[in-house]
């Protein structure tokens, strides 16, 4: 009989609809690398009065950036001050499979969503021009982007959201794509699906909360 499960990536710890909440919640993004990510997911324009989001950098990989994300999740309920949801950033890189796999499997034991992309996060930036389905290197991906933003791309450029969010519905439809191509073809697992990415869940989750009205005060 074939196991329907869904594999780890494919859940989303949910915790309940952010839409049916009406108080403030905490968020904690925690991402492998120092710049891109941190910097492109600090860029959301939320309202503090709804949502407090904890974009971390942290220079860990895979299992190991998991396992601190369950140490802080630990510190924060013991200061009575819990995350309503944790995501862990990280991509695919030339990671050992094991480490890569390990990550999703640890995640999802302790109620941890992840977002990935192999093999880099600037795939997400490129969806927002053009699809793409085709293995690449992970260092063509600057000189696509300098071509594609009209300027040299800086890992380290604080105004990357800002110069992307008029694309963002692209790259959601073509995530999506991507999404629904690997699963058509029998191979979506992110170890191996070159290229991949489920970093629009994380988009949507955070754009959620730019829909919500105001927060309770009591």
């Amino acid at each position: 009989m074939p196991n329907n499960r869904p594999k780890p990536w494919e859940r989303r710890q949910d915790r309940g609809r952010i839409t049916a909440v009406r108080n403030r919640r905490r968020v904690l993004i925690l991402c492998e690398d120092q710049k891109s990510a941190r910097l492109y997911f600090q860029g959301f324009n939320l309202d503090q009065r709804r949502v407090e989001v904890l974009t971390i950098g942290t220079g860990m990989n895979t299992d190991s950036l998991v396992k601190n994300a369950i140490d802080r999740e630990e510190e924060a309920d013991r200061r009575g001050e819990p995350f309503h949801r944790i995501w862990c950033v990280f991509d695919r890189d030339d990671f050992p499979a094991q480490n890569f796999n390990r990550a999703f499997e640890l995640a999802e034991s302790h109620g941890i969503s992840v977002a990935w992309a192999n093999e880099a996060f600037e795939l997400w930036y490129l969806l927002h021009f053009n699809y793409h389905d085709t293995g690449m290197c992970r260092a063509d991906y600057g000189g696509r982007l300098s071509a594609l933003l009209k300027c040299k791309y800086d890992k380290a450029d604080d105004q990357i959201y800002t110069k992307l969010e008029p694309h963002q519905p692209t790259a959601m439809k073509h995530a999506r794509r991507l999404e629904k191509h690997w699963v058509e073809v029998g191979r979506w697992t992110p170890e191996s699906a070159n290229p991949s990415t489920n970093i629009h869940q994380l988009v949507e989750f955070l754009n959620e909360f730019k829909d919500l009205g105001p927060a309770d005060t009591d």
